[in-house]
């Protein structure tokens, strides 16, 4: 059967789009992870040059470790920015850079014990009502991020100039993807982006007290800009603190492939195999950091992007990758990027991040959770709760370290004890 028919796919995994399209299409894709790539070094003192890089190469041996059957782009990672800073302060950042390899490594071991044994024990773990609503997390976590860029100035106060910006470029957007037809329909994102940031340009050379698009940085950045090998230092607690972390990551990317797998149409955990998809993203990981990058993990934007397309070709990942790496040596061309205005990220991230929750809603109805049951109900509420009230829990390592879990790592965590222990309980009992 053809790629065409899974799941009302455009362009299946394995189909290569004409050229023509296939350039737009690759080009949304690094339009949709651009911002979320460059902010985790922003926040952490990492190149994000060196971020663009290790996301483009990263993807690239992604594709190459999961026989390029899983159109998953790889991303910086926002779960590991608390041990980068933290290990940063107190030891430097080449002991950041070592924490992130060995949290790299630990994803290749955790791969290896899941080729020999299988899945199973992850699945009696992690069921779908764990993971539906870790996702479910995950994108309301993304929220008010996406709120923020939208409603905000730069000085983070509410702005009715960056609304306006945010909502034109949402609408733009959301009219693209229901009505465009053929290849328009396709780049509902870019669509919006560009309709954006024209519709900033016209409001600031009307109302000049309105602009805010800032060239400065384009103007002081280099035309060419090569990246450079970093030189990781281990020690203990920097590797622990990152790996405690993985387990959490270690979810989030569960939870990232089933997704794949419902919106795409194919059970990924089975073909290429979990072993593979969890492999291609630790050694991506343990790659960026070779080159000064933050911790890669399959980017919750491009999943969306793939959910409003449908178009799902690897080919069209690979051609994103391929694009994010060049423009890592073109330090002009990412100024210009970088010029995007912050609310038309906002404008765009409140569709994408919607969609990442209503995945997660997905998963639960199409796993048919059955909510009368309340041992259900009880993991999914305290997910929810925890995941997005921004509950946290802290552990002191010695005098200087102290190793907090918070958010979607504790929801999940949480989550996975109470699936294990709660007693299984009658599911055609109506509790509510």
């Amino acid at each position: 059967m053809s790629d065409k028919f899974i799941s009302g796919a455009v362009y299946g995994p394995s189909e290569k789009p004409p050229i023509g399209e296939w350039v737009f299409l690759s080009i949304q894709h690094v339009f949709a992870m651009f911002g979320a790539t460059i902010l985790v070094p922003i926040l952490t003192g990492l190149n994000p040059s060196a971020a663009l890089f290790s996301a483009g190469t990263g993807t690239l041996i992604y594709i190459l470790v999961t026989k390029a059957k899983v159109p998953a782009f790889l991303g910086s990672s926002f779960a590991f920015i608390p041990p980068i800073i933290m290990v940063s302060s107190a030891f430097g950042l080449p002991y950041a850079l070592g924490g992130a390899f060995c949290a790299g490594l630990f994803y290749a071991v955790i791969a290896a014990i899941i080729k020999a044994v299988g899945h199973a024990w992850l699945d009696r773990a992690l069921p779908p009502v764990v993971i539906g609503s870790v996702i479910i997390v995950i994108g309301l976590n993304l929220a008010p991020t996406a709120m923020s860029m939208a409603m905000n100035d730069a000085s983070g106060n509410y702005s009715m100039v960056s609304l306006s910006i945010a909502l034109v470029t949402l609408s733009i957007t959301i009219i693209a993807n229901i009505f465009f037809k053929r290849f328009w329909a396709l780049i509902p994102i870019l669509i919006g982006l560009f309709c954006g940031y024209i519709f900033t340009l016209i409001m600031g050379f009307f109302f000049p007290s309105y602009s805010i698009i800032n060239y400065a940085q384009l103007n002081e950045a280099a035309w060419l800009s090569l990246p450079t090998l970093a030189l990781p230092k281990f020690n203990l607690i920097a590797i622990l603190s990152f790996i405690i972390v993985s387990f959490a990551t270690i979810c989030e990317h569960l939870g990232d492939i089933l997704v794949l797998s419902n919106v795409v149409g194919e059970n990924y955990y089975e073909k290429p195999g979990l072993h593979r998809t969890l492999l291609g993203d630790g050694l991506a990981t343990a790659w960026a950091s070779l080159w000064g990058g933050p911790p890669n993990t399959t980017y919750g934007e491009n999943i969306g992007v793939l959910a409003i397309t449908k178009v799902y070709s690897v080919w069209v990942i690979g051609g994103a990758a391929v694009l994010a790496t060049l423009l890592s040596f073109f330090g002009k061309f990412g100024a210009l990027i970088q010029t995007i205005p912050t609310p038309v990220l906002g404008g765009i991230s409140m569709l994408l991040f919607g969609i990442i929750a209503s995945s997660g809603l997905r998963t639960l109805v199409e796993s048919g959770v059955n909510y009368k049951d309340k041992r259900n109900l009880t993991i999914s509420s305290v997910i929810l709760v925890i995941g997005i009230g921004g509950g946290m829990i802290s552990f002191p390592i010695n005098d200087k370290l102290s190793f907090a879990l918070g958010g979607v790592a504790l929801a999940t965590l949480v989550g996975i004890i109470l699936n294990l222990i709660l007693p299984q309980t009658d599911p055609d009992v109506d509790y509510i």
